[in-house]
């Protein structure tokens, strides 16, 4: 586990290309929302992406104080767990674990998107290219956090530094005059109400367009989450990691809304409302409209600048499949999730919640047609749950650190304490917004994924409670059965019946009996005949079966021979051949096993399996020299008498 420990250079992809990402469409975002009141509100977009800029500074600085706070990973479900108690938590983990399917959705549809935007014959393909990209993912990551960290590097850095050469270019082109144009600054976008938008109406297109601008903030959680995957100093290479990520994310998102406006991009959610758009035009994204406006449409820098866009969203899926499993291993753990989901593979990464996470957000993709305006509806609900509880807790946890802190701590505190409540409050507000101006366009799919996913938590736990206290040794121990019966069940008379029999009376159990169930009578004739006519000394016992059924009798008499004492034990032994090769099993019937599950919901009986393996087994007997043959006197069993007049060896 030391070697997997990753150094602030490797944190910063692995964590961080989620929010850092999210530059690529949060501008576009708060741009597609303002279109329904045409370009009459765009100059709103300035003083929306400086509220989303304060918020995500103040985010960034509560969880700064949680990575100190909590060196062993402090995310929403731990925070709020040790403060606020096991429902809030759960609350807190059911927001968290939607929305890193969302993440992942979300991430790879806008990856697609900006690669359909550079290469538009490839838009049939969305959602088959989505599946595949997460597929990729998946297979990355169940290699190793280390080796995904060094994956993931490249891409995340280099959208970075094109993003930044890009807004540098962009920038210095308007200070001396030469002002990029977007491809599409010459269309006009029509209202999507066919007129100006006033009231209550314009503020609810300003709140949806600021909820939408928030996905900027997705993710920042994961470095918490993730402090002890850092190398020591934990704590403090967690928060460093951190800060650098919202230095860049704010650098970026501010550079891109001022080019998008400079550029004069204009976007709509329906091209209908796009006026002057010639047949056959494709909306690109926002991000690369700007690299054609600075670049040039189909340069290098173009190419280059969509290319780690791509990758960059696509891999900041990453986020999401480093903190779902460590999440679901966490409540797994504490058995409110499968226990499956706490164990590690033989990477060390805990696969079965990748694979669980890998799935969830394909069948998303394919719901939604990989389409990234859609999935953000979806979106940031369950962010803003997690934050504004884990910033709660943080702040129930500062108070309790003043009472038993030094003086000369107390100061330090104090501060963090502020920061938090800052944090928390500021988060509840946007949260109320979020839910309000997205509910109806798709956020009340989530509103109640959400509950749905906390009841069924609830519902895994009381299970494991109620296994544990089955299985709890009483006082008294396990009381001896009274007598084992033991029943044979028998088709033919073959090898595999006669080791079964052999192995029941080796067992020495107080009563034995053969049990065939007779669905055909001129077969159970002839085995009634050669079961005499061997000298098989078990009793056979024929329950006939009117309608063909094999299963339902033998449970029936199962059970009738269980009541004949309170404290007797039935042991059923169930004769099976073991085929070589997986395609055989086609060619025969699974009698056997349907049979041995029903016998387990029995009580007091068990069921064994006696296995004949067709090719080792049927050697063995062949090398081994004969015990007894038909015309030879038979061969005394465990208490002197026949097992069975077959050259099978006897148990002695």
């Amino acid at each position: 586990m030391g070697e997997t420990l990753l150094p602030k250079r490797l944190g910063l992809p692995v964590f961080c290309s989620d929010p850092l990402s999210s530059n690529a469409y949060a501008t576009e975002e708060i741009l597609l929302v303002l279109s329904v009141g045409g370009l009459a509100l765009l100059h709103l977009t300035p003083w929306i992406a400086g509220a989303v800029i304060v918020l995500l500074v103040v985010v960034v600085a509560s969880y700064r104080q949680t990575c100190h706070a909590y060196p062993g990973g402090g995310g929403a479900y731990a925070v709020s767990r040790a403060n606020l108690g096991q429902n809030a938590a759960l609350v807190a983990a059911s927001a968290l674990l939607v929305d890193y399917v969302l993440t992942v959705a979300v991430s790879v549809a806008a990856g697609v998107s900006n690669l359909v935007s550079a290469l538009p014959s490839l838009a049939p393909a969305a959602v088959p290219l989505s599946l595949g990209m997460v597929t990729l993912l998946t297979l990355a990551n169940l290699r190793g956090v280390r080796e995904s960290g060094r994956a993931f590097a490249v891409p995340t850095y280099g959208f970075v530094l094109v993003v930044f050469l890009m807004i540098a270019v962009g920038l210095a082109r308007v200070l001396v005059g030469d002002t990029p144009t977007a491809e599409s600054a010459a269309l006009a976008v029509e209202p999507a109400a066919g007129q100006a938008l006033g009231g209550l109406a314009l503020v609810a297109v300003i709140l949806r367009a600021f909820a939408s601008g928030c996905t900027a903030l997705t993710g920042v959680e994961a470095v918490s989450n993730g402090v002890p995957s850092f190398r020591s100093p934990k704590s403090r290479n967690a928060a460093t990691t951190l800060a650098v990520m919202g230095l860049l994310t704010v650098t970026m998102f501010a550079g891109l809304t001022v080019l998008a406006l400079a550029s004069g991009v204009h976007v709509a959610g329906d091209l209908e409302h796009l006026v002057g758009a010639p047949d056959g035009y494709h909306q690109r994204t926002v991000i690369a409209q700007i690299a054609g406006a600075v670049f040039g449409a189909g340069s290098i820098g173009f190419y280059l600048v969509q290319t780690f866009t791509t990758a960059v969203l696509v891999l900041a899926a990453n986020t999401a499949f480093n903190g779902f499993p460590i999440l679901a291993s966490i409540l797994g753990h504490d058995e409110f999730l499968p226990r499956q989901l706490a164990r590690r593979g033989d990477r060390l990464v805990f696969s079965n919640g990748i694979l669980v996470l890998a799935l969830a957000a394909g069948l998303l993709l394919v719901a939604f047609q990989a389409n990234p305006t859609r999935l953000i509806q979806l979106y940031i609900v369950g962010v803003f749950v997690s934050f504004t509880l884990s910033q709660a807790g943080m702040v129930k946890h500062w108070t309790a650190e003043l009472r038993r802190a030094e003086p000369s701590a107390r100061h330090r505190i104090h501060r963090a304490r502020i920061i938090n409540t800052v944090g928390a409050c500021l988060t509840s507000v946007v949260l109320v917004v979020v839910l309000v101006s997205k509910f109806a366009h798709g956020a009340w799919i989530v509103v109640i994924a959400m509950p749905l996913l906390f009841v069924a938590m609830l519902g895994v736990h009381r299970h494991y409670a109620r296994v544990d206290d089955s299985l709890a040794p009483s006082i008294g121990g396990v009381t001896l059965p009274s007598r084992v019966h033991a029943v044979v069940l028998v088709s033919r008379l073959n090898a595999p019946t006669l080791r079964a029999l052999a192995y029941a009376r080796a067992t020495r159990p107080s009563t034995l009996v053969a049990l065939t169930v007779s669905t055909d009578r001129d077969d159970t004739e002839r085995l009634a005949d050669e079961w005499e006519r061997r000298g098989v000394p078990v009793p056979l016992t024929v329950v006939a079966s009117p309608y063909r059924d094999v299963i339902r009798p033998a449970v029936d008499f199962v059970s009738d021979l269980r009541r004949q004492g309170p404290r007797d034990v039935v042991a059923v032994y169930v004769p099976e051949f073991v085929l070589d090769r997986w395609w055989e099993h086609l060619l025969h019937n699974q009698t056997a096993l349907r049979l041995k599950a029903r016998l387990l919901f029995l009580p007091g009986v068990m069921a064994t399996s006696v296995p004949w393996r067709l090719g080792a087994d049927g050697r063995d007997q062949l090398s081994a020299p004969p015990v007894t043959t038909p015309d030879a006197a038979p061969s005394p069993g465990p208490t002197g008498d026949v097992v069975a007049a077959t050259p099978l060896p006897v148990p002695r």
